[in-house]
């Protein structure tokens, strides 16, 4: 960036470099202005000016430009009358800080951008600003400074702090700073003064974290940061823009642009004031979010989020619009995938809240309704799993957070833990004397048997539910139990009784409705008919359940049913069949890696069916690359045999 801005210095093009406090503008105009090219170009004719050092008036701006360039003009009535020594020779000028006197909202905004303006259109003058406001003159060739790379950020904070050697604490805590280079600065300064090694640094870093950015001259970000709040645009956003500016804070992804409306119903100009973050570099767009960089947020993140009124209330909105239906024959299906995007958000809003309202029925129903949109949409453990296993076993929240907590662990491929929290669950159930619960722990728990290769115990489990649901005359209840007894009958090789159960299932279900379960259901009957050698019957039954996914946008099914037509097109050595389902299956694993890790090994072995040995290894490898980030032990060795029989070959 310096070199090519100091060419465009050299062809008196005018510059402006934007972005947020202590984020090196400075640090870089000097530098260009201290170059040797520069230095050979302008000779004595570089002159820096701090806007924030003098009055926003244009008066004050005229009189300290003309003692800066020695135009020897007491009180001058404007640029025009400096114009004869201004252009009497080329010169480089920086104006620093220049928000302070291009705010919009200043009182003699208009006056001081014209007069910039003209300045920078002047043929023998280089003008460089920089700013936290983006408001510039047009024909600046604009320039959003970026935070360090991380061996820039280390490089800054070592040519500082020279009492350890080189660390990973260190790179650790630089990474934790969004690489901001004021922060890193007071970072290092702070620990050469204080003769900190770097486990000291790495303790004080962990107990104060902002606050220790502050030297033992008193120079901290926090003043930094108040500066920016203090200008009249911030001022002029309302009263509303300082707990606005918490809530981004708060929230580790910022918050959603779309969402404004429905999280802030009661701020009327809700886009206006995010545009007013932006503008005053407080805040900045990634990927449909307005955030911030940490130090900013750490510093302006509400020190009791229950104290912010407004941030309450997009809790609330939040849990509003978590507790809708998750059926994918409902329409609420697809509107319940904006989870998809704001999945951390809400973890970060649930990991606080179950801490500090931990008596909240209302935060713990949240919490399951943000487990059961996790499980649907994006498949993932959260850090909320310690929290709901310590809520007291008499909470009446507590079965269901935790059956729905196991289904997470399943889609990672981890049922011996699944099973151990619905034990659990299923213990709890039964002492609170919910039957419908105990029911569904049932029928889960049957299913994680069939996982575990432990038939018997899982056909038994299914057949309690069944009776619970025959007892309760919940007629879809029965039909989800016989459907998994399905299941788990054909894991046993009981395939007429499999399908016998299959078959009543389908019965059970109104003509209307609950498409869902009718396509696990032919899904379950293709299997069967796989096992029975009647396979045309089975590319059928596929089929149907493939068709209903389809119109539900079901992402599962349609995963599986891809996956077992590839696998049953591989038994009968159709290749070509077999690659594109495996094709099609991959397209539906974005939101379960453990999905894509189970695509890739079946994909490895297709390769190896067709003795396209060195494909079979590379889909090997990246399958274990997925299942090792998961865990999931069992699935690497089962990928590991697939890399020994192409060693052998």
């Amino acid at each position: 960036m310096i070199g090519e801005i100091t060419t465009l210095a050299e062809h008196l093009t005018p510059v402006a470099l934007i972005g947020a406090g202590g984020i090196g503008k400075t640090a870089i105009a000097l530098a260009v202005l201290h170059r040797d090219r520069i230095k050979q170009r302008f000779g004595e004719n570089r002159r820096f000016i701090r806007c924030d050092q003098f009055p926003a008036t244009l008066a004050h701006l005229l009189n300290r430009l003309s003692k800066v360039i020695g135009a020897g003009i007491e009180n001058p009535r404007d640029v025009t009358s400096l114009c004869p020594f201004l252009s009497s020779t080329e010169m480089i000028i920086v104006l620093d800080n220049a928000e302070s006197i291009l705010d919009p909202q200043g009182t003699e905004a208009a006056e001081i951008y014209d007069s910039v303006e003209e300045l920078s259109q002047l043929p023998t003058i280089s003008l460089c600003i920089t700013s936290r406001i983006s408001t510039i003159p047009p024909g600046c060739e604009t320039f959003e400074v970026p935070t360090l790379s991380m061996d820039a950020a280390c490089r800054a904070f070592y040519h500082i702090y020279r009492y350890d050697k080189r660390s990973d604490l260190v790179n650790n805590i630089v990474e934790q700073l969004d690489f901001h280079p004021l922060s890193i600065t007071l970072l290092a300064t702070v620990a050469h003064q204080n003769k900190w090694n770097t486990k000291r640094l790495t303790r004080e870093w962990e107990r104060r974290r902002i606050n220790v950015l502050q030297t033992r001259h008193k120079k901290g970000l926090a003043a930094t940061i108040e500066l920016s709040l203090a200008s009249p645009l911030f001022q002029e956003l309302g009263p509303a823009a300082r707990e606005l500016l918490g809530i981004i804070a708060f929230f580790p992804q910022g918050v959603n642009e779309d969402n404004l409306d429905w999280l802030f119903p009661t701020i009327s100009n809700g886009s206006d004031i995010f545009d007013g973050f932006c503008v005053l570099s407080l805040a900045y767009r990634s990927s449909g979010f307005i955030t911030m960089l940490a130090p900013l947020r750490d510093y302006l993140r509400p020190e009791d989020p229950k104290s912010s009124p407004l941030l309450c209330a997009a809790k609330e909105h939040y849990f509003a619009r978590m507790s809708v239906i998750i059926n994918p024959d409902k329409p609420s299906f697809r509107e319940s995938q904006w989870i998809i995007s704001e999945d951390v958000n809400v973890e970060h809003l649930l990991d606080v809240f179950t801490s500090i309202d931990a008596n909240s029925d209302g935060v713990w129903d949240a919490c399951a309704n943000f487990l059961e949109h996790l499980n649907w949409h994006k498949k993932r453990l959260t850090i909320l799993g310690l929290k709901i296993e310590g809520l007291p076993d008499d909470h009446h929240l507590k079965p269901c957070c935790l059956i729905r907590l196991s289904r997470l662990f399943h889609s990672v491929g981890d049922y011996v833990e699944q099973k151990r929290l619905l034990t659990h669950t299923l213990k709890l159930s039964r002492e609170q004397g919910s039957d419908d619960q105990v029911a569904w722990t049932l029928v889960s728990l049957s299913d994680t048997n069939r996982l575990l290769h432990l038939p018997k115990e899982g056909i038994e489990q299914a057949k309690e539910a069944l009776g619970i649901c025959e007892r309760l005359d919940d007629t879809l209840g029965q039909a989800q139990c016989l459907m998994k007894l399905a299941f788990i009958l054909h894991h046993d090789r009981q395939l007429d009784a499999a399908e016998e159960a299959a078959s009543r299932s389908i019965g059970l279900v109104p003509e209307k409705g609950n498409k869902s379960l009718v396509g696990q259901s032919h899904y379950i009957l293709g299997h069967i008919s796989r096992s029975k050698g009647e396979m045309e019957k089975a590319i059928h039954h596929y089929e149907i359940a493939l068709g209903t996914a389809s119109s539900l946008n079901w992402q599962d099914l349609s995963f599986s049913v891809h996956y077992c037509l590839a696998e049953l097109f591989l038994d009968q050595r159709r290749f070509d069949d077999a690659h594109a389902h495996i094709k099609q299956a991959k397209s539906h694993t974005s939101r379960c890696a453990y999905n894509l890790g189970r695509a890739m090994e079946l994909q490895a072995n297709i390769w190896y069916g067709q003795r396209r040995l060195e494909e079979a290894r590379s889909e090997a490898l990246c399958a274990i690359d997925v299942y090792e980030k998961l865990g999931a032990a069992n699935d690497v060795e089962d990928c590991k045999k697939i890399l020994r029989d192409v060693q052998k070959n």
